[in-house]
């Protein structure tokens, strides 16, 4: 079935692969539920060492299905200019980066009163 949206006083055909499985709404332009699931997460950010004393901060609370954890994580490595990775549910990232998370992921639309540093 082809659906039809308004773009600049147009309207445009949009195929039912462009449209949000959730909401039904364009994916790029207009689907709003990543903000939404944004919004209700609590993230935890800690620290953790590993064998011979180094340091990697450690990202959870973020729901895999709703948030795509590898392109977070890989926005992260590239602002903090570190190495890390994005498994079971959670982002490491190489380093002691927790005093510039929080900024970062509200700056990325998460609140800033469901962020929780650990120090």
């Amino acid at each position: 079935m082809t659906k039809y949206k308004r773009n600049n006083s147009l309207f445009v055909n949009v195929s039912e692969s462009e449209l949000c499985d959730i909401c039904g709404l364009p994916k790029p332009e207009l689907c709003i539920c990543e903000e939404i699931a944004k919004e209700e997460q609590i993230v935890r950010v800690i620290m953790e060492t590993r064998k011979w004393g180094k340091k990697y901060t450690v990202i959870t609370g973020i729901d895999p299905h709703e948030v795509d954890l590898s392109a977070l994580a890989k926005k992260l490595k590239t602002k903090f200019a570190c190495g890390g990775t994005a498994k079971e549910g959670r982002i490491e990232l190489q380093g002691d980066h927790r005093h510039k998370v929080k900024e970062l992921l509200a700056k990325f639309g998460y609140p800033t009163d469901n962020i929780e540093v650990q120090f």
